[in-house]
């Protein structure tokens, strides 16, 4: 095995679960082409795996097994690099808000950076670019009301919000009022009209 490929081992097995590795940090040992290269040829032998473009991560070797990183710490590394914001897609935050039993067959998150799909060994996991009024108020829980509302639309709006506003704790629903000047027309007026109802 190469020096290069030894550096790039020893570094991949020194990150955390989903941590993830870029040819851009190995350029002070050798060419792109040569980089890319290793990588390659490390993800082809099942030393790396590639996760996106010029994006390799390492799995995890645990009492069952091995397996790839989980989701969570794949984009959870992903934030730290690129300083996007990755956050649920509409219908997972429905789901996890309990406002719907239906559980979504893809993985799906929103991003602030561009769109992209992610493997992770058999899994695909979809990065969409989300628009402003989807990433307003991040991961919060009135993040997340906000990411629900859109998904369940105009029509099931007032219904979704006499739910939500049982089930945000007070903090929550105040950060979903005060921010409705970043939000859709039809969603503004849908939270102040549950508001004062």
């Amino acid at each position: 095995m190469s020096q290069l490929a030894q550096s790039i081992l020893s570094q991949a097995q020194s990150l955390p679960e989903g941590g993830l590795l870029s040819p851009k940090e190995f350029l002070h040992m050798g060419s792109r082409a040569a980089i890319d290269q290793t990588l390659s040829r490390l993800a082809r032998e099942g030393k790396l795996l590639r996760v996106g473009r010029g994006v390799y991560s390492v799995s995890v070797h645990g009492r069952f097994g091995v397996r790839p990183p989980s989701t969570e710490s794949v984009v959870e590394a992903i934030e730290t690099a690129s300083g996007e914001t990755v956050v649920g897609s509409g219908a997972a935050e429905a789901n996890a808000l309990g406002l719907t039993t239906q559980v979504p067959t893809r993985e799906v998150y929103l991003t602030s950076g561009p769109s992209r799909r992610l493997k992770l060994g058999n899994r695909e996991v979809e990065l969409k670019h989300g628009n402003r009024s989807q990433m307003l108020l991040g991961k919060r829980p009135a993040g997340q009301a906000v990411r629900a509302l859109i998904w369940f639309g105009p029509e099931r709006a007032p219904s979704v919000l006499e739910v939500l506003r049982k089930k945000l704790p007070s903090q929550e629903w105040e950060a979903m009022r005060n921010a409705r000047a970043g939000l859709p027309s039809w969603m503004a007026k849908a939270v102040s009209e549950a508001t004062i109802g």
